[in-house]
């Protein structure tokens, strides 16, 4: 799991697995965002595995998938995960990348 820092309120991230959780949790993070669909690949852990996952940890779990280039209604339903986490949160999905374009374009 490499994770890029982008400031304060949010980091992003290629591909998280169930496993990750209690590292995201113990870096600080109060939330996770996934910017990816079920089954873009082969092998994908699903979202809801993350979410179970991610509840365990006391980690609130967003999932606003995107295929191509994100949409008001995603980017709205960003700023209302980002508003409704008391903290950090790490946004992910295949490269990291739509995660990271989801905060740009919230703000």
């Amino acid at each position: 799991m490499t994770i890029q820092k982008i400031d304060e309120h949010f980091s992003q991230s290629p591909q998280i697995l169930a496993e990750d959780m209690k590292s995201i949790s113990e870096a600080g993070f109060k939330g996770i965002v996934c910017a990816r669909p079920d089954n873009e690949d082969s092998g994908q852990p699903s979202f809801k595995d993350i979410a179970e996952a991610a509840s365990r940890f006391d980690l609130k779990a967003f999932h606003i998938p995107i295929s191509g280039r994100a949409t008001e209604d995603q980017i709205d339903q960003f700023r209302q995960a980002i508003a409704n986490t008391a903290g950090p949160v790490l946004g992910y999905c295949r490269s990291g990348a739509r995660a990271g374009n989801l905060y740009s374009a919230s703000r």
